[in-house]
Parts: C-alpha cells; structure tokens; sequence
C-alpha cells in the first residue's frame, strides 16, 4: 500500500545464534514485568485479607514461566506445583479470571473453588497447579503417555521445584519416562530453597540436572534468570522429546525474592543475599538492559511501560473483586457426575 511505513524485520538482538525480534522481545518482557505487577498485587490483596489460604508468588522466576511458554508450542501441556501464577498467566489464560480465582469468585479460572494452588485452563492446555508436592509429576508422565499413544506430536512440560524433587514418585516418573521414551520434559525450578531449607542441607547431589542419570536421562543446566537463555535451551529440549529421544531434565537456576509463600517471613536467609540477586540477576532488568544496548527501547520507554501496566494489573484487580462468589448450588460441579453410569456408586451425603 503506497504510503504505508515498512516494518523494520532487521531490529533484534541475536543470543547465542538465535534472533530475537524486537517485536518478540517487547512481548517476554511485557510478559515479564505484568507477571511481576500481578503477583506484587496478589501479595498486596492477601496482606488486606481478600485471599485467603494459601498464596506462594513467583516474584523472581519470571524468566522461567515466559521463555518455557515462549519456546513450547501452544498445543504442548504444561503442569506445575502450586507456585503457578505466572505459569498460568505466561500460557494466555485471561489475567481476571486469574485474580478471580486468588479472590474466590464465580469467574475465576475454576470457578473461584481451586483458589491459588489449583489453577487449571483446559483450552490452553494448563493442567494445574498442584498443591500436593511432586504430585504432578507422575500426572505429567500420563500426558505424555496419551501424546504418545495419540502420536499427536506434544510434549508434558512436568514442572517441579527443588523440594518436589526429592520425591519418591518423581524417581518412578523418570524411569517409566525413560523406559517407554514418553516425550516429557521435566523442569526443576531450583530457586535454592524448598521452603526453608537451602538446597545444600537438604540434597547430597546439589546439581539436579544429574538426577536422571541412573534412569539414562539426560539433563542439563540454565541460567533461570536469563528469558533468552531460558527460551533457547528449553527449545532444545522439546525438540529432543518431541523427535521421540524420550524424556530431559531441565534444571532452572532461578530465585524467588519473596517468602516460601505469603506465611513466611524467609527469615533463613539475609537480606544481602536477596539484594545481590535483585540487584545483580534480576530478569526483567536484565532484558532491558540488552534492548537498551540494542537501540531497541529507552529507559524512558520502560518506565512509561511499567506505568501502564501496573494501571491495567489495577483495573483487573478492581474488576475481579467485583465478580459475586460462587453460588452454593455449584459446590458439586466438577466433583461427581450422573451422566456415566456407576460414576458415583455411593450415596450423596449433604449436611
């Protein structure tokens, strides 16, 4: 169309061989930082007593939940423990029903009954949110047996956190994964605390991409912090199990800044040890800094934007408050069924 200004396809940064538009880069970092903005209001909400049980954020691993969804196909499954806000947000699902959900409300992802541990999108193909540790991971090996049996050519994305690893159902996962070579890619989040134990109390073998070697899978080692690295090594490993080689462990070297979850003060580490992190690793600075090196965007440009968006994460905060809680004809929902016969064999008891 005459007139009309051609898109520059050149702008970009290139990462280890790999291009990153700048269009692409704007979309991880914006990801990035409305997943930082959500959580820092979750936080906020929870300490006004508007969620209640339980809330573990994600402030910190931002670059993790973004560069795995930016290198996985949107037909891949993804589960996670029950540190899943931004996994579940960085997969597309609406960010209100998200907050919905923290809140308990009829629009919530799960129809305001999961709360902050169980979120669960079946049309972006987001199976959870866990609350039981390593619970996920065996749910994991059975998606990838059905992508296997269907050969529909999708990868599990099976997360779990440093504590979760120590789980003895996580072993059995990985060696049913390795026997029948299911086309499963097992994240370890190692944010160097399960809880409150620093990973060197609580593991004799601190690198936990080495776990899977007496099961004969492989693994290997990101910096968690980094989005591009994140996107670029986790593409290889869905490349690996989606070409049929079987299963990979991925281990993420990433931080929370916050507590283990809204309860606890993270009174076992120092507060240097969280500044060094923030100030020195932190993943959303990070990118920016490259952008800004490549002539892609100014330091104003990110302040304006970090405005924007903390104004939008309000509005979508107001919105879900808004919405009723759920009507106590729905408690049943999604629990029991009448349309399979014998589903339910034993009598309802109410009251």
């Amino acid at each position: 169309m005459a007139g009309k200004k051609k898109q520059d396809n050149t702008a970009g940064i290139t990462h280890e061989g790999r291009f990153y538009s700048a269009e692409r880069l704007h979309a991880m970092h914006d990801m990035m930082l409305y997943i930082r903005r959500f959580e820092e209001k979750a936080g906020q909400m929870y300490g006004l007593k508007k969620i209640g049980g339980f809330c573990h954020l994600c402030n910190g691993q931002e670059a993790v939940c973004v560069g795995m969804r930016e290198a996985a196909d949107s037909k891949d499954y993804m589960m996670t423990s029950y540190r899943d806000h931004g996994h579940i947000l960085a997969s597309g699902t609406e960010p209100t029903a998200v907050m919905a959900e923290l809140l308990g409300r009829a629009g919530g992802v799960v129809g305001g009954k999961g709360g902050s541990m169980h979120m669960f999108d079946v049309k972006n193909n987001f199976a959870g949110g866990n609350g039981i540790v390593g619970e996920q991971v065996p749910i994991g090996i059975g998606f990838g047996f059905a992508s296997q049996y269907r050969d529909d050519k999708r990868v599990s994305i099976t997360i779990m956190g440093d504590g979760g690893v120590n789980q003895g159902a996580v072993y059995e996962s990985f060696n049913m994964a390795a026997l029948w070579k299911l086309p499963v890619v097992f994240v370890i989040e190692n944010n160097q605390y399960a809880m409150g134990t620093s990973l060197s109390r609580a593991s004799a073998e601190t690198h936990l991409y080495k776990r899977g070697i007496s099961f004969k899978v492989p693994g290997i080692q990101v910096d968690g912090m980094d989005v591009l690295e994140v996107e670029r090594k986790m593409g290889e490993a869905l490349e690996h199990a989606r070409s049929g080689k079987g299963p990979m462990i991925v281990e993420m070297m990433t931080y929370r800044y916050r507590g283990h979850s809204m309860s606890d003060p993270a009174t076992y580490r120092t507060r240097d040890e969280v500044d060094e992190w923030r100030s020195g690793r932190d993943p959303i600075v990070r990118l920016q800094n490259q952008m800004i090196e490549a002539g892609l965007a100014t330091e104003a440009d990110f302040k304006q934007k970090d405005r924007d968006i903390k104004k939008d994460v309000g509005a979508m905060a107001k919105a879900a408050e808004a919405q009723p809680e759920p009507d106590l004809s729905v408690l049943w929902d999604d629990v029991i069924t009448d349309e399979i016969p014998n589903a339910y064999p034993y009598p309802r008891q109410v009251g």
